[in-house]
């Protein structure tokens, strides 16, 4: 018989995880697999988990939640034979979209695990830590330092609000970057390296990335105006931004970002501050999809 670890963050999606889960859960014992269901009280325990999981060689290690949920599972079975499944339970689930994964329908996401196939994707490193999605630093970073030290409000809303915050004092960067070697200095509002197209729920910044061709692609947006920024930042829906003249694109394996004062995110998780020095790892991570 199969088996499948299932990993849960149950307060994902304002407790849709929990939901998703029970729904998923039926669906693989009707098909005849045995599941083991786990819960950490926290990220640390939920890592020592998912490495315990991925240790006993289960025929899927699924996670249950969102992008952070998504990257803590990526940590358990990188360079591993152990595929990824995925129930999106969380707010952005930008590495379920990779996949055109059902978001909020445990029972329908349950399906496509049980009857897909497995698809070896690369993944990319910083240090010992892989995330699979974009490296946010820039803008969109130090709105998430903000948001993260606000106790009100709570979801989307405290985003939208610490973007506001943000918005009125922000001023370009200085960067230096080196690309395969290639060193750079240059001002932007903001750089983003991407494994894979999109981060915060949809938006493509990385428009382009494919998951499996060896390469980062790494987005500059130099400087804005505040009236500019917030007119363009609906192109990044549906990826038209790659013709603004500020737009600038390059494919490299591996990338050095450095920037007085700004914190790294990549799939929604706190990196560390820049510099941070990414590098693309071909066929890392097998995904069923």
């Amino acid at each position: 018989m199969p088996r499948a670890i299932i990993l849960t963050n149950p307060t994902s999606g304002k407790g849709r995880g929990a939901r998703m889960r029970d729904e998923a859960l039926p669906r693989f014992h009707g098909a005849g697999w045995r599941t083991t269901a786990l819960t950490g009280r926290d990220a640390d325990e939920a890592l020592d988990l998912a490495r315990v999981a991925a240790a006993e060689e289960p025929d899927a290690l699924v996670v249950c939640g969102g992008d952070g949920m998504v990257n803590l599972g990526i940590q358990a079975v990188a360079g591993t034979d152990v595929p990824l499944g995925i129930l999106p339970a969380g707010t952005g689930n930008d590495f379920a979209r990779y996949f055109d994964l059902p978001r909020g329908d445990g029972a329908a996401a349950a399906v496509r695990i049980l009857h897909g196939t497995r698809r070896t994707v690369d993944l990319a490193r910083i240090g010992e830590r892989y995330f699979g999605g974009v490296l946010a630093a820039g803008f969109d970073a130090v709105v998430n330092e903000r948001a993260n030290r606000m106790r009100w409000p709570k979801g989307q809303l405290r985003y939208n609000l610490a973007t506001l915050a943000e918005l009125r004092t922000f001023r370009p960067l200085r960067y230096l970057l080196d690309l395969d070697g290639a060193e750079r200095q240059v001002e932007a509002m903001l750089v983003a390296v991407g494994n894979g197209p999109s981060f915060g729920g949809g938006l493509r910044i990385t428009h382009g990335a494919e998951l499996d061709d060896g390469l980062l692609d790494v987005v500059l947006i130099k400087p804005l105006s505040r009236v500019e920024l917030l007119r363009t930042f609906p192109k990044l829906f549906d990826g038209s931004h790659v013709t603004h003249p500020q737009y600038e694109r390059h494919r490299v394996r591996r990338v050095t970002v450095a920037s007085a004062g700004i914190v790294g995110y990549a799939d929604g998780e706190r990196f560390g501050p820049l510099p941070l020095t990414v590098e693309c790892v071909p066929g890392s991570l097998q995904v069923i999809a």
